[in-house]
């Protein structure tokens, strides 16, 4: 989350033309890595875990702690900041910067980039705007560099396109969460919200050693694929979401387990 004071309220497109650099040699390298909230989506999630070689729940229990947001009642995952009197991103160094580079976060790549996503009625349904917006803290001087960027070639040369496409899902199952007269989430839908979204060795587990797959019709395909694969696992999970929500029918419960609740 951005300090809202160095957020320029202007909705920029991806054709929008600034100049900025970010390298050791510059006298602010690593201080945006400090004091702020990095909330972390599955995929950054995934990426890191497996950078670290560590299962989800010894990475989340290391390295993040959760938030119950008022407004939507969604929880919500941070980076835990070291205990310096800078807080600063346990995975920054100086002078060597950050070590998991590769597998930073989304909002670390943006940077000094935001995106955001707006909710908007079209005719009779609701579509969803991506538009992003400069982030310029006092202490950055990047933007006094001249390399030329447009937004969508400062996102392509930071990788976000595909953590964009890993979580776009995600993040538009937030938004239809949060449009009006929807009831909060309660304790145990919070937590199912938490394994499906964060926990990925915990949802496997209930998708493989509970009666899960004999309640849903999944097709069999797609159940080896995601015995196989944690990224098709995460993007099912996003599935179970929808169902458990309420959003939509994304899940069909097998006959005999609706004869078997009878």
């Amino acid at each position: 989350m951005f300090n809202m004071k160095a957020v320029e309220p202007t909705r920029l497109d991806p054709e929008t033309k600034f100049k900025f650099r970010c390298h050791k040699g510059i006298k602010c390298f690593t201080a945006c890595c400090s004091n702020i909230n990095i909330m972390l989506t599955p995929y950054d999630i995934l990426r890191l875990k497996n950078r670290l070689k560590m299962s989800s729940e010894e990475f989340l229990g290391k390295y993040t702690f959760s938030k119950i947001d008022e407004k939507s009642s969604h929880p919500y995952l941070y980076l835990k900041m070291s205990k310096d009197e800078k807080q600063s991103c346990p995975f920054v160094t100086f002078p060597g910067g950050c070590e998991i580079y590769t597998d930073r976060p989304a909002s670390c790549r943006y940077y000094p980039i935001g995106q955001a996503t707006l909710k908007k009625q079209k005719d009779d349904e609701i579509v969803h705007e991506e538009f992003y917006f400069f982030v310029r803290e006092e202490h950055c001087l990047g933007y006094k560099e001249d390399t030329p960027w447009t937004i969508a070639s400062w996102r392509a040369d930071q990788e976000v396109n595909l953590y964009d496409e890993m979580n776009r899902e995600w993040k538009s199952i937030l938004m239809r969460r949060d449009l009006p007269g929807k009831e909060p989430l309660d304790p145990q839908k919070q937590s199912q919200f938490y394994i499906a979204s964060y926990d990925i060795h915990a949802f496997r587990r209930f998708v493989f050693e509970s009666r899960f797959l004999d309640v849903f019709d999944i097709d069999k395909k797609e159940v080896e694929k995601m015995r196989n694969d944690e990224v098709a696992l995460m993007k099912f999970g996003f599935n179970y979401l929808k169902y458990l929500l309420m959003i939509e029918e994304s899940l069909k419960v097998k006959p005999e387990a609706i004869k078997a609740k009878k």
